[in-house]
């Protein structure tokens, strides 16, 4: 069941347990008053960063692993299994051995 505020749309979760709403509420207010080009910056940094940290994490997972398979293991965090096998067919072998 999803619960709706009065104006009909869903209420907004708690965006991070460790943050006092007041704090939270400022956060907002900024990501508000950014530009849609500060807004895609910011989004675009993120996600760099974050596929950053998912390579490295594949590269101590797997510190023999070619570029090509750190790519492909990468492709199968990002769109799961059956669409990186679609893909990318040389991802069915590294996916049987990971079976």
């Amino acid at each position: 069941m999803v619960v709706t505020d009065m104006s009909g749309f869903p209420e907004r979760g708690v965006l991070s347990a460790d943050t006092s709403p007041m704090v939270e509420r400022l956060q907002i207010d900024a990501w508000r008053r950014m530009s849609p080009a500060h807004k895609a910056r910011t989004v675009d940094g993120l996600t760099r960063t974050a596929q950053v940290l998912a390579l490295a994490g594949i590269r101590q997972r797997h510190p023999g692993a070619s570029e090509r398979e750190c790519f492909l293991r990468l492709a199968v965090l990002k769109l799961g299994s059956g669409t990186t096998r679609r893909l990318y067919p040389d991802a069915a072998a590294l996916l049987e051995r990971s079976a």
